[in-house]
């Protein structure tokens, strides 16, 4: 097999999609730390707010996930990526103006974050099934390893860069670099030769829209490997979700952390997430595929009971919530790579965009729910006790993986 370097060098187009991934999520990273800071500190929003905003960007996913696929089997992928990273220019753009003008408002954030995540939807729909177009299939692997490890590479960079933004110049002003990146993304992705077509679109039939939906969810539920990933998924999405919408909260109100500790802690995950990707391709083909993704799916379940047993001294605390970031990071970057790789390498490509659509119509869909389920357990339950509780959600995920033939998968 080949390694994740030597696919860059061998195909110039996939590094153009690589690299305009990366700058995006250099920028995307700040403002994982700064949007929401941006509703906590200086709006003052409270959990079940913050709920409503970690739900309403994920809410395309849910209300337009499984017809995008459709719709971007019909159009060039190139095309769809670069329009969707432009979009997003003007929308993170508008939230550094208003806030230096003195008119932002929380609802101003929901509209923003709604329609970022309907862009989001439609380039990552078009780039998970431009991917197969630009590399062979026996490089797929290596191809989401390198993608993985770019992403969580700036990732860590742009979460510790958050933070000190945030402590320069303001939560708010700091989502500027966001809109910058996709700029920059926008034009490297321009430059991609490939047009990128599905199969099954071009000069077509006319969209059956109920049809193609139905072709979509056949194609993922009628294999055993796909249907169980896909529930696994979704389950640990969904708690996944609820977990993420609290983790500020409950480091700013319940451990007390200031907002550049906080962006030095949230970019530890970054760095596990960094050592998880560099060695994914390596463990995958030591364990299998199969038994790869379960053991990322357990680190990442068992993070959030770490984090709530955080306690004690400043020292102890930090200490338990590194651990806990540790995992976060480690575990992601493990299932996420494999769950890539089974889409591409076990759907036909006539139907990969309408498979890629469904998947994250649930998973995603699934963390639009979770994010309010979420906000309102910890308005009902507390910050920690929400942990646990989404914890143990997390692995019952992972139990309906193990419990399926993802469990002796040791090849694709």
């Amino acid at each position: 097999m080949s390694s994740p370097w030597a696919v860059l060098v061998r195909h110039a187009d996939f590094r153009r999609l690589l690299a305009g991934n990366t700058v995006s999520l250099l920028g995307s990273s700040v403002t994982t730390v700064a949007l929401p800071l941006t509703a906590v500190v200086h709006l003052g929003a409270s959990a079940t707010e913050m709920g409503v905003l970690g739900a309403l960007g994920l809410l395309p996913h849910l209300l337009l996930g499984l017809p995008a696929g459709v719709w971007i089997d019909r159009v060039p992928y190139r095309r769809a990526v670069v329009v969707a990273d432009a979009v997003r220019v003007g929308l993170l753009g508008a939230v550094p103006v208003l806030a230096v003008f003195g008119g932002l408002r929380m609802w101003h954030l929901y509209v923003v974050v709604t329609l970022a995540g309907t862009a989001a939807l439609v380039e990552s729909v078009a780039a998970q099934s431009f991917t197969p177009q630009l590399v062979p299939r026996e490089r797929l692997l290596a191809a989401n390893s390198m993608l993985m490890l770019g992403n969580t590479t700036v990732g860590t960079v742009g979460s510790a860069v958050g933070g000190l933004l945030v402590s320069a110049f303001t939560a708010p002003v700091a989502i500027a670099v966001d809109a910058a990146s996709f700029a920059v993304s926008s034009l490297l992705k321009a430059r991609i030769r490939v047009e990128g077509r599905s199969p099954s679109g071009g000069e077509r039939r006319p969209v059956r829209l109920r049809a193609d939906v139905a072709e979509g969810l056949r194609a993922v539920f009628a294999h055993p490997v796909m249907r169980a990933v896909v529930l696994a998924a979704t389950v640990g999405a969904f708690a996944g979700s609820a977990q993420a919408v609290v983790l500020v909260l409950y480091l700013v109100r319940g451990l007390h952390l200031s907002p550049s500790l906080i962006g030095v802690l949230v970019a530890t995950s970054g760095v596990a997430g960094v050592a998880g990707a560099a060695v994914a391709t390596r463990v995958t083909r030591r364990l299998g595929p199969g038994p790869a993704f379960v053991a990322g799916m357990v680190l990442a379940s068992v993070a959030g009971l770490v984090l709530a047993a955080a306690a004690g001294p400043f020292a102890l605390v930090v200490a338990v919530v590194v651990l806990a970031q540790l995992l976060r990071g480690a575990g992601p970057s493990l299932y996420g790579v494999n769950q890539q790789t089974f889409r591409q390498a076990l759907i036909p490509a006539e139907l990969l965009s309408r498979a890629n659509a469904t998947w994250r119509f649930l998973a995603y869909g699934g963390q639009s729910l979770g994010a309010l389920a979420g906000g309102a357990a910890a308005a009902a339950l507390g910050l920690r006790a929400t942990l646990v509780v989404t914890s143990c959600v997390m692995l019952a995920g992972t139990a309906i993986g193990a419990a399926s033939p993802l469990r002796s998968l040791r090849r694709l």
